[in-house]
């Protein structure tokens, strides 16, 4: 969706870099993300999407550059900053025995969510995910999409301002993968969230996303997709995509 860059940023990363050892794995990314933005971080495997999404949660520390979520420097306000987050990370982190609502009921309580409010916020967002049903389930007792709804449940439970999405629909079939891209994209629209979505993917990209091509730890585009498209005379975002990185659409 299209986004005023007059709205102040939620997110703002400002000259990150990163390091293992004498490999640099980020240089110089910058890059805002808004209220209501859904904002493709598209790049392949190994591009560092993922040590990103590690600095701006904290796992890792950045000796370069800046991150601030709504004006907050993460590196000296790390708690509230990080409070105004909901993440999904790459790898699942349910608790398999537990059932859905023992998951979400624990993390509540990590967000000093009272019982009573959590076991509404809990109902709100599995239902609008169709997973009201399943909450009673253990999470070992349901499929790779399942899971993944519950952990975009228990992202959003604490109403955050950035919702942060590390390739979330990994392993997940293609209808599967449209209906959680569709949901987060409504979540944008209707309830302003901030949303960045990382893939390697490029059906997951639609014409009114904004879009962050990263390539080897820089960033090679930022825009709305459709006009990095038109800018660059390339076909489609894939043609793009192949022009930047080297790679072949996926």
């Amino acid at each position: 969706m299209s986004t005023n860059t007059d709205t102040p940023a939620t997110l703002e990363v400002d000259g990150l870099g990163f390091s293992y050892g004498a490999k640099a794995a980020l240089s110089g990314v910058g890059f805002a993300v808004r209220a209501g933005e859904f904002k493709v971080l598209l790049g392949p495997n190994g591009a560092g999407k993922t040590t990103l999404f590690s600095l701006v949660t904290r796992l890792y520390q950045s000796p370069e550059g800046e991150i601030r979520v709504e004006g907050r420097d993460l590196s000296r306000r790390p708690g509230p900053a990080l409070a105004r987050m909901g993440v999904v990370f790459q790898q699942p982190t349910l608790d398999l025995d537990l059932t859905v609502r023992q998951n979400l009921l624990y993390h509540a309580a990590l967000h000093g969510i009272g019982r009573g409010r959590a076991l509404e916020r809990i109902a709100a967002e599995l239902s609008r995910l169709n997973m009201a049903e399943r909450q009673d389930e253990r999470v070992r007792e349901l499929n790779g999409g399942h899971r993944r709804r519950v952990e975009i449940a228990r992202a959003l439970l604490h109403q955050p301002a950035l919702l942060l999405l590390d390739e979330p629909s990994v392993g997940l079939d293609v209808p599967t993968r449209r209906d959680i891209v569709a949901h987060v994209h409504r979540l944008a629209a209707e309830d302003g969230i901030a949303v960045l979505w990382a893939t390697h993917l490029i059906d997951e990209v639609e014409d009114g996303d904004s879009v962050i091509v990263l390539h080897q730890g820089q960033v090679r585009a930022d825009g709305a997709a459709a006009a990095l498209v038109g800018e660059a005379g390339a076909r489609d975002i894939g043609d793009l995509f192949d022009r930047l990185t080297g790679e072949a659409a996926a």
